[in-house]
């Protein structure tokens, strides 16, 4: 029995197929297209899921689409009668459910396979309940409470409920026009930083401040008015009024403005893209944090009071924020919490696949996400013929190339590398699924090193000095450098940092994002890092992921591409290494 679930028409469009209950492949369009958060319909995601399960187009059984434009339809006709949205906005959400409908006809186009040979059944699963199913049934855990927070899908911006065994019961929502998401993009577009997924670096960027704004985020947040939950003055806000414009065609989403003016009143005047950043920026992002931080811990509080479960697994948008999630086991009654690494909306086409395989046609539970290694892998011929075809560039640059097959001497060697100082990009396996690389398409360099932070992001990463970088570490030394000893190895939780031995990957507030490193999950990378460890005693490197102001690079051609333009010292593909002339 195959599952095809699909993200489309929507930002971070993608594909994941399950294959009797196992997850078999799962990957974003943009890791095809070149373009972040690419949305439209994934067509390279879907051709590559089918491929790696080995599939024929007549062997998918089911198609579970993660919008399903008939959930709350009461709701939405009652909204549009009271607030007469233009006719644009109707035209153009009348068009996406046309599209989300044609879901045979796109994949048969993405298979180049007559629409005729699909005898699959297609499903259409609600935004959120995609999103509950994401996390919950590949967490492992028998029973959970489940919560789920973003901007807004189909209608609704946050859901949760109880997991208990193969099935979740949903038993509240929070409706448009009340979000959470959409409060924290109003006020990191505000703050000058316009793009679609702008919003973690609003969270670096808040460690740098102090929470001087709260009266005035109270006053655009109200916090537990109605039990569970929050509700926004929406006077501070345009997308109930106007709607938030959103085109993408094949494209990246582009997003129209959030807020009114009546926001620039309350917290001064916007900053324009590129501008210095002031003190007072950085306060109203430290505010702007602390405020979604207390919603979130405050609902997840009444959450669990309503279930009395202690485990908790959590998705959406907002499950990204790293910095609240380091606070949920300190600051709530939950013991455990599993978060699915890709928790933005690109995780939501591997939900409505699990959605529709559980809840829909009742299967037992058996498998568990402990790594994130779904995406298209590459074997030593296809590198090979990637250094081949840039052959002539490569010696250009006076790069050296060598082969090392035994990977205990690879490794060895690459750390050696890594403690001179040297900025090494590391290509092993499978692409990672969701937006963080996890070692399989990193920059790795020596975290003891302060000045690795500006060589990284002036050499390579061009990019706002502001931002932390993160450090992987093995998962059994983890609590020699971090206080909290939760195993996170997706990269998901911050927590503080114990002692200045890592200063490359502390932020200025004395947290990291740590990443922990199994060997059982992930040998090559893990012997790197021990390698790293017999040479300097500190079994942590910092780890970037491998792109520079583009989606993480998925082929080996992408790989050499970037160390080409960048100033990058080494880059290891498999058992090659390419290293500039020593």
């Amino acid at each position: 029995m195959n599952v095809l679930g699909i993200n489309a028409y929507h930002g971070d469009a993608s594909a994941a197929m399950i294959s009797d209950g196992q997850l078999v492949a799962a990957a974003e369009e943009e890791r095809f297209t070149r373009i972040k958060h690419t949305a439209g319909f994934p067509y390279n995601a879907v051709r590559y899921c089918v491929e790696a399960a080995g599939l024929k187009p007549e062997e998918i059984d089911h198609i579970a689409m993660s919008r399903n434009p008939s959930a709350h339809i009461h709701k939405k006709i009652l909204f549009a009668c009271s607030r007469l949205p233009s006719f644009d906005l109707i035209k153009n959400r009348l068009a996406n459910a046309i599209k989300i409908a044609d879901a045979r006809e796109q994949v048969a186009r993405a298979l180049t396979a007559d629409e005729a040979r699909l005898r699959c059944e297609v499903h259409n699963v609600e935004h959120h309940r995609a999103h509950l199913a994401s996390s919950y049934f590949v967490s492992g855990f028998d029973e959970a409470a489940v919560l789920s927070v973003d901007g807004f899908g189909d209608f609704v911006s946050a859901m949760w409920g109880l997991g208990r065994g193969n099935s979740i019961g949903v038993t509240g929502w929070i409706e448009f026009p009340h979000s959470l998401g959409l409060a924290y993009t109003a006020v990191t577009q505000f703050l000058g930083f316009p793009k679609y997924g702008d919003e973690y670096k609003v969270m670096g960027l808040a460690s740098y401040g102090e929470p001087a704004y709260m009266d005035e985020f109270r006053e655009l947040i109200k916090v537990g008015e109605n039990g569970v939950g929050y509700r926004l003055n929406l006077p501070y806000f345009v997308h109930h009024r106007e709607g938030v414009t959103m085109t993408w065609e094949e494209g990246p989403p582009i997003l129209g403005s959030a807020y009114s003016d009546k926001m620039t009143e309350l917290l001064g005047p916007p900053r324009d893209p590129g501008a210095d950043i002031e003190k007072r920026h950085q306060d109203i992002a430290a505010s702007l944090q602390a405020m979604l931080e207390i919603a979130v811990l405050n609902t997840l509080g009444k959450i669990h009071s309503l279930y009395g479960v202690d485990k908790l697994c959590m998705a959406g948008g907002v499950a990204l924020n790293c910095v609240l999630n380091g606070k949920i086991l300190s600051s709530t009654p939950f013991r455990q919490v599993y978060i699915q690494p890709a928790s933005h909306d690109g995780g939501t086409s591997l939900g409505a696949a699990y959605w529709v395989w559980h809840q829909i046609l009742g299967r037992p539970r058996d498998f568990a996400m402990e790594h994130v290694y779904w995406g298209p892998g590459f074997g030593d011929g296809d590198i090979a013929n990637a250094i081949l075809e840039r052959s002539d560039r490569l010696t250009r640059q006076g790069c050296l190339i060598r082969k090392i097959d035994d990977l205990d001497e690879l490794c060895r060697w690459t750390a050696g590398r890594v403690a001179d100082g040297k900025v090494v990009g590391w290509f092993q396996g499978r692409t990672e699924w969701g937006p963080r690389a996890l070692g399989n398409r990193s920059i790795v360099v020596d975290p003891r090193k302060a000045e690795m932070k500006d060589v990284l992001n002036s050499r390579i990463k061009r990019r706002e000095s502001f931002r932390p970088f993160a450090p992987s570490v093995l998962e059994e030394a983890q609590g020699a450098y971090f206080k909290d000893t939760h195993v996170t190895p997706f990269m998901l939780m911050s927590c503080d940092v114990i002692g200045k031995e890592i200063p490359a990957v502390t932020h200025v507030d004395g947290t990291a994002r740590p990443q922990t490193v199994s060997k059982s999950i992930n040998r090559p990378y893990w012997q790197l890092i021990k390698e790293f460890e017999k040479l300097t005693g500190v079994p942590v490197v910092l780890n970037t992921s491998f792109n520079e102001n583009e989606p993480i690079v998925c082929t080996p051609g992408e790989a050499i591409e970037c160390f080409l333009r960048t100033k990058m010292d080494v880059l290891v593909m498999g058992s090659r290494v390419l290293y500039r002339g020593e």
